[in-house]
């Protein structure tokens, strides 16, 4: 009876798309932390209550699985995997969008995972804050949801009852944070230990490396990309690029963002410091040195992006991860 007393409710949505794969990681993640927090017999300890709430085009969600049938409880959370699909957060039904306001009201927090938070952005809970997606989905979130303050360059914003992470695999460290905050970071730490996840302290707090988008259709673009991934972007400009495509310039920008969901220079952005992250984890070379190797005169400006992009600074990073 106690420990149905002490149970605290974490509902995992299933929309048309969403990866299922982070449905039942999240399940199973959360059973982990269990039977490792109980191994503690501590009475103060909650006990995770993990349901799935299936929605379709009408109604609103409904719970389909429950970890421990019972009594209805109030959702202390609600987790929304990210998609792999072609996921539009404008063809959310409005009975969906009116069951997270509902769910927030009532006290619940609300994670989005990747695109999963355009599920947020969409119901307005997002308005006025600061949020995350992943950077494919960057520009169109931007462009859709100017109210909200995105940091795509940030892999995680906990604003609280509010929760986004930009990656496509970031419903881990989702996950962990709420064990963290309900049963304790030991326990967070023990979950990602035996899960062998990544966790806090590690290469997810720097976001994931870049990963352009190759499969776009545009043969144009992919021949600047694949000329830009060839040479590491060190030496480039926008005239040289739209030269190498064919395009006039203006149709070269147009063009790449469309393809990319980046402009040109945001993109040889991230292929630098990508590189960068490389050198630093695996030579000894300085950091200015690096600086000059990945296409920055200026070490000063280097360093502020590289911090931007992985929210550390290039000798954090080296002394975190740098393997030499």
């Amino acid at each position: 009876m106690g420990a149905e007393t002490a149970a605290v409710e974490l509902g995992v949505l299933i929309y048309p798309g969403a990866q299922l794969a982070a449905v039942h990681g999240l399940t199973d993640l959360f059973a982990v932390a269990n039977r490792i927090a109980a191994e503690h017999q501590s009475a103060q300890l909650p006990v995770l209550r993990v349901s799935h709430w299936q929605c379709d085009a009408e109604q609103a969600p409904q719970r389909v699985y429950d970890s421990q049938p019972g009594n209805d409880s109030a959702l202390l959370a609600v987790l929304i995997p990210p998609s792999i699909g072609g996921f539009s957060a404008s063809r959310v039904p409005a009975a969906l969008l009116q069951w997270l306001r509902e769910q927030h009201a009532g006290g619940a927090t609300l994670g989005g995972v990747c695109v999963g938070s355009l599920l947020l952005a969409e119901s307005g809970l997002l308005d006025g804050r600061s949020a995350t997606t992943h950077w494919t989905s960057a520009k169109a979130f931007a462009e859709c949801y100017p109210n909200i303050r995105l940091k795509a360059d940030t892999p995680i914003v906990d604003d609280g009852d509010l929760i986004t992470t930009a990656g496509l695999m970031a419903w881990s460290e989702l996950g962990l944070r709420l064990v963290d905050r309900l049963l304790g970071p030991g326990i967070a730490s023990g979950t990602a230990r035996f899960l062998v996840m990544e966790h806090s302290d590690s290469a997810s707090a720097c976001g994931s490396n870049f990963a352009p988008i190759l499969s776009h259709g545009d043969a144009s673009i992919l021949k600047v990309q694949h000329w830009l991934q060839s040479t590491g972007a060190t030496d480039v400009s926008l005239g040289g690029m739209a030269e190498r495509a064919g395009l006039e310039e203006r149709t070269f920008l147009r063009r790449f963002r469309a393809a990319t969901g980046l402009k040109p220079t945001e993109y040889c952005q991230h292929l630098r410091v990508g590189k960068a992250r490389e050198l630093l984890e695996f030579t000894n070379g300085t950091i200015d040195h690096i600086a000059w190797t990945v296409g920055y005169q200026d070490p000063g400006a280097f360093r502020a992006l590289f911090k931007k992009i992985t929210g550390l600074a290039p000798s954090d990073y080296r002394a975190r991860f740098g393997s030499m």
